[in-house]
């Protein structure tokens, strides 16, 4: 330890004079900004003097003080390089020069170098105006040589990068001149070259221009908008000097002569005008005639007669509101016209409204005289009415018109007529007056009752309940009153006995349908009869329509499992044997929907099984076969639980479970094993009673055939196996399906029996053991099978 101390005591001198010298030496290198990323600036391993296999050894690394990692040094070559794209203006704003200072440190023994890397400006920036826009408002009166300041451009580039100059757009009225500033920065002054004219132009359009002084240069832009304010120069004027104006006598007070318009070229108040008189004008012209000092328009203020006075001349003078006024004048001269100045006139005689809708043609409605007090062809009248009316005029004696009906009128159509009477004088101009009377028409029953429809059909959903709204069921009639007012009857019409009211009833004031009763699509499928819409009109006026009432079909049946039979809540019990081979029967499933045939299209599928692997279900016919034989790791009791689901929306569904035991070959199935047969009720009533005799009859040779058996099983020894049984037998069912399966609730009954149900036989498929008893749902004949059961189902025994 004393030895480690005096080790340190020694070396610490001599490490910081070699800390004291390495820092003091600045080793110094110049870039431009925007160099890539990876570009080598130096190797600074042949530059500090290092070996560049000591680099990694002695953990070389580059530290950048109070700056972003721009670069940084490959330890295995010593090259500084670019790891971040410099952006100057960005780490040094505008400062004239830009350094990064950096630090290679390396270690065993400890060295610090101090590397400064000047960034250089590159013209990468180009001057921008503070405002895209630049408003200057200058005085037309304003003198040429006047200096206007306008705003600079600004370049983040320094130096020679910089804004140097500035340039104008060609204009005749403006020049630039390029100042410098006391910090160096340049700016332009804008010079009025040319007396400006609002009248000539009002707004001058400029680009000013900013160019730096990089290479290449760039440059930036900004608009100069020029706005010449006015001064009051220009005189108001007239759009003529003499205005020469007729007008007609007896024109009403306020009515417009002449609407002066006097122009003034300057702007705001040296352009507002004021008419007025002047003093050459005579009085009687100032109180015949109205001046406007605002508008210029003069109106007619007194009564103009054209037997008094014929010609008014006045003297009009239009004056700016400018700082020293100025004014321009015109003279107007008007003309009195004499004219056709009384209006002729209509005078209503007779006029007979309301009239029936259903009135005689010829027939007269009115009668109007018609006057005019003037002489001459302005004293000659003419009356019209318009043309698109079933009426027309007949002219009965001197100035006297009858208004006659000429054509067959319709409420329905029109309710009511507007008839204008116009009378025309033949005066240049013609004088004219007119007079409206309203004619109302009356109704009459003329229109039936219409249905939109001249068939509905009307799906009804099965399971309704009573007196639901199937449809509204509306007229229209287009009559008034009582004669509009509809009643809705149904036509009586019997079906099957039934009265259509007894099932239907139709609201009689608005025609809405109810159904009285709930159908069923099993029983009712659909409903045609008609429906009656009479008026109150008298006489009154009916239609009918036809209405088709479709039960559409519900869901409300389940299906029900026929086969295999089991009593309600009950699990079906079968008995198969291990050796059964792959694809066997083992079981069918039958279930009927008494639905429609949409709804009543059944699919089985497992909803729980033992082992997937070792049973198939066919889920249209509902057959379960082995999928492979039976291995001896199968468990003897196998569950199936099968779902029988229709196609309907829901769809609604049954399951059944069945319990399978595997037996093996030799062993007795049990005889204590029930079940109940598969049983068919659909037998119609007009052959019920036939099948009734049939049966009977069938019944009675079969239990000859059963006794038959017995006896012959009673006299074989049953310590021997008895030879399998070859004959095929008959069975017949008492059933209405005719390919409906022989079944037996145990599964060993597949494996000893083939039922082919279609030819009604009963086949043996192997050797079946002497004395052996099986419980099926019908008793084949003629094969030695024995019945020794009086239950619902039969139980075979294997006889000789």
């Amino acid at each position: 330890m004393e030895n480690f101390k005096r080790y340190v005591l020694l070396i610490a001198p001599i490490l910081f004079s070699f800390l004291n010298e390495a820092s003091s030496s600045v080793t110094h290198y110049s870039i431009p900004e925007e160099m890539k990323g990876g570009s080598v600036v130096a190797n600074l391993a042949t530059d500090l003097g290092l070996d560049v296999k000591t680099l990694n050894p002695r953990k070389m690394r580059l530290d950048i003080i109070a700056n972003k990692k721009y670069l940084d040094v490959n330890k295995d070559n010593g090259e500084l390089y670019i790891v971040e794209k410099i952006d100057r203006e960005y780490i040094c704003l505008a400062k004239p020069s830009c350094y990064l200072k950096l630090e290679v440190i390396l270690e065993y023994p400890v060295r610090i170098f101090n590397i400064e890397v000047e960034i250089l400006d590159m013209n990468d920036n180009a001057p921008q105006f503070r405002r895209d826009i630049i408003y200057l408002d200058i005085s037309e009166a304003t003198p040429k040589g006047e200096r206007f300041s306008l705003s600079n451009a600004v370049d983040p580039d320094v130096g020679s990068n910089s804004v140097k100059t500035y340039q104008l757009s060609e204009s005749e009225y403006f020049n630039i001149e390029v100042q410098t500033g006391r910090d160096g920065s340049k700016f332009a002054e804008l010079i009025l070259t040319k007396t400006l004219d609002r009248e000539q132009q009002a707004v001058h359009n400029l680009i000013l221009t900013a160019v730096d002084g990089g290479t290449p240069a760039r440059s930036g832009t900004a608009s100069v908008i020029v706005r010449v304010m006015d001064t009051n120069d220009n005189t108001p004027t007239f759009e003529k000097k003499i205005y020469n104006i007729k007008i007609l006598e007896n024109s009403p007070i306020g009515s417009l002569v002449i609407h002066l318009n006097a122009t003034d070229l300057d702007e705001g108040s040296n352009s507002d005008i004021t008419y007025s008189y002047s003093l050459y004008t005579s009085e009687k012209t100032q109180e015949t005639f109205n001046l406007n000092p605002s508008t210029g328009e003069i109106t007619v203020r007194g009564m103009l007669n054209y037997e008094d006075f014929r010609i008014y001349d006045m003297e009009v003078i239009a004056t700016d509101h400018g700082a020293n006024s100025l004014s321009g004048q015109c003279t107007i001269k008007i003309l009195v016209e004499d004219m056709n100045d009384n209006h002729p006139e209509i005078s209503i005689k007779s006029f007979q409204s309301p009239v029936n809708e259903n009135i005689k043609l010829d027939t007269v409605i009115a009668v109007v005289s018609v006057s005019d007090k003037d002489s001459g062809d302005n004293g000659v009248v003419d009356l019209h009415i318009p043309d698109n009316m079933p009426f027309k005029l007949r002219e009965s004696s001197d100035n006297y018109y009858e208004l006659v009906v000429s054509e067959a009128l319709d409420r329905e159509k029109v309710p009511e007529y507007d008839v204008t009477f116009t009378v025309t004088d033949r005066g240049a101009p013609p004088l004219s007056d007119n007079e409206t009377m309203t004619l109302e028409l009356l109704d009459v029953n003329d229109n039936v009752p219409q249905f939109p429809q001249s068939f509905y059909t009307i799906r009804v959903m099965e399971n309704n309940a009573p007196g639901a709204l199937l449809s509204s069921l509306t007229a229209f009639d287009p009559d008034l009153h009582e004669n509009q007012y509809l009643v809705y009857f149904i036509l009586e019409k019997e079906i099957a006995n039934t009265s259509m009211s007894m099932l239907f009833s139709i609201n009689p004031e608005n025609g809405n349908l109810y159904a009285l009763k709930t159908f069923d699509y099993e029983i009712e499928k659909e409903f045609l009869f008609h429906i009656e819409a009479r008026d109150s009109g008298s006489p009154p006026l009916s239609s009918n329509v036809t209405v088709h009432i479709i039960i559409v079909d519900q869901n409300d049946n389940a299906p029900v499992i026929v086969s295999p039979w089991r009593a309600h809540g009950s699990v079906v019990e079968e008995k198969i044997p291990r050796s059964t081979d792959k694809g066997s029967l083992v079981a069918k499933v039958i279930a009927l929907d008494t639905d429609s045939v949409h709804n009543s299209r059944i699919t089985y599928q497992f909803l729980q099984v033992t082992d997937a692997t070792l049973f198939s279900l066919d889920q249209y016919n509902g057959e379960i076969r082995t999928m492979r034989m039976f291995s001896y790791r199968d468990p003897r009791h196998q569950r199936l639980v099968v779902v029988a689901k229709d196609n309907g929306e829901p769809a609604l569904s049954a399951t059944v479970t069945i319990k399978l035991s595997t037996v093996e070959t030799a062993v007795k199935a049990y005889s204590d094993m029930t079940e109940v047969p598969l049983e068919y009720d659909i037998f119609s009533d007009l052959n019920l009673y036939l099948v009734i005799g049939l049966g009977s009859v069938s019944f009675l040779l079969l239990i000859t055939i059963l006794v038959t058996i017995v006896l012959k099983c009673q006299k074989a020894k049953p310590s021997k196996a008895a030879p399998p049984c070859r004959n095929s037998v008959i069975s017949e069912r008492n059933s209405t399906i005719a390919d409906s399966t022989l079944v037996s609730n145990d599964a060993y009954w597949y494996s000893l029996f083939l039922a082919e149900t279609r030819k009604g036989k009963l086949v043996v498929r192997q050797p079946v053991p002497k004395g052996s008893r099986y419980i099926v749902s019908s008793i084949p004949r003629g094969t030695g099978l024995t019945d020794t059961s009086d239950s619902a189902a039969s139980t075979l025994q294997v006889g000789n």
